[in-house]
């Protein structure tokens, strides 16, 4: 049982040391087998798989009459099962889509519709869509603007305002 605890605990050495210096086992491996196991030895993975071998023989030599075979059969496939999934989930965050961080001066020219109307003096409100998302800035305008009136952005005034007016049709 020593040997499975002190295992379990070695996995969680090494994904403290991973979390620590990301990135030094891919870096090792680099090019090795040229992208053969893509992300299979990354440290994360390994520490999930040592440690679940280790507590995972040690929960089976505690409790079950299964012995020291029985017991590493059960901790090597909770060790795969466990690594499969930090495998995949790495690669569900490395795949995923992220939105790119909005500069100043990305909305000017872009098209909204006025949702609270806007005053010639003050804020009323619009909503544009940029990148698939819905935008809702405070609005100011020159003239009186309606609800539901279609806009420009001229100008953006700081990060939730914006300067704009009525599109001519």
């Amino acid at each position: 049982m020593t040997l499975f605890l002190g295992l379990g605990i070695a996995g969680i050495v090494l994904l403290v040391l991973s979390l620590v210096f990301s990135g030094v086992l891919e870096g090792i491996f680099d090019g090795l087998l040229d992208g053969m196991f893509d992300g299979l030895l990354s440290l994360p993975v390994i520490a999930g798989f040592v440690s679940m071998l280790g507590f995972g023989g040690a929960i089976t030599l505690g409790t079950t009459p299964l012995g020291t075979v029985g017991a590493t059969g059960v901790g090597l496939a909770a060790g795969l099962v466990t690594g499969w999934a930090v495998w995949r989930f790495s690669r569900l965050l490395i795949n995923d889509p992220a939105t790119t961080a909005r500069r100043a001066g990305d909305l000017v020219g872009t098209s909204g519709s006025v949702v609270t109307a806007i005053p010639a003096e003050g804020y009323g409100e619009i909503v544009l869509r940029r990148g698939g998302e819905l935008l809702k800035l405070a609005a100011r305008s020159s003239a009186p603007v309606e609800r539901g009136t279609e806009v420009w952005v001229e100008s953006e005034l700081s990060s939730t305002s914006v300067l704009v007016r009525p599109v001519q049709g």
